[in-house]
């Protein structure tokens, strides 16, 4: 059977009462978590971003999201514990977006990330990129087009991290350009990545341990991103989910 990944990708700007939502699924530590950002526009991230995670893992789950509980996995990555260890997953912020992904059976990575004006591509792609892909992003015609691809490049290889649960560091030069199964550095394996539809301005990715190939259902943007009916396990709406087949 093939594996499922769904993702979310949600504003963190959500209607008040979307906002209370997400913040009345949170447990003790995240309220206590987001309390001590000092910027509220940086609390209202971190309470969407987990208020969201914990919706959309209970919708799979078919249990209250509030009851979720997280511990650090082996390598530092959060994990649902158990009887809920059989559900992976992920989490990502960038600008104004989030973006939260759900996997049944295998490890799972999500990363979006918004293009930034004026960013010093040509360089961060030598310092840190493989030649191959250095080579990729300063062949952009003009700067815009390099931000594009740096970006993409960027967003695939968090997400193959995020799914192996190692650092980053260590890992940006491995290859993920026009690949469907890249190698991680640390730790090593194989990972199945895969771009995610992504609203204007960002780049998104998903990734799964292992190289077989998953299905992925993209959820929320461009539709409607979390409802307060999306509370319900029963209440996710077929028609709101848009599958993307990878592989």
């Amino acid at each position: 059977m093939t594996d499922l990944v769904r993702v979310w990708i949600v504003p963190v700007d959500v209607p008040p009462d979307v906002a209370a939502l997400c913040r009345d699924v949170l447990d003790d530590s995240e309220r206590a978590r987001a309390a001590a950002f000092l910027s509220p526009r940086d609390r209202q991230r971190f309470t969407v971003a987990h208020g969201a995670l914990r919706i959309l893992a209970g919708q799979q789950l078919k249990t209250r999201p509030a009851d979720l509980t997280w511990i650090p996995g082996r390598y530092g990555k959060p994990e649902l514990t158990p009887p809920w260890s059989g559900l992976h997953t992920s989490l990502s912020h960038s600008g104004h977006m989030i973006a939260a992904a759900t996997s049944t059976g295998r490890p799972v990575g999500v990363d979006i990330q918004q293009l930034v004006p004026g960013l010093d591509t040509i360089a961060l792609s030598a310092r840190y990129f493989a030649p191959d892909e250095f080579g990729y992003v300063t062949a952009g015609r003009d700067a815009s087009e390099r931000a594009e691809r740096f970006t993409h490049l960027w967003a695939r290889k968090e997400a193959v991290v995020k799914a192996a649960g190692g650092r980053l560091w260590p890992n940006l030069k491995i290859a993920v350009r026009s690949r469907d199964v890249v190698s991680c550095a640390e730790p090593t394996g194989p990972h199945r990545v895969a771009d995610v539809t992504a609203p204007p301005g960002f780049r998104a990715a998903a990734a799964l341990a292992g190289a077989a190939p998953f299905v992925m259902e993209a959820v929320g943007w461009p539709g409607a991103a979390v409802t307060p009916a999306a509370v319900v396990p029963a209440a996710v709406a077929p028609a709101a989910v848009a599958p993307l087949a990878t592989g």
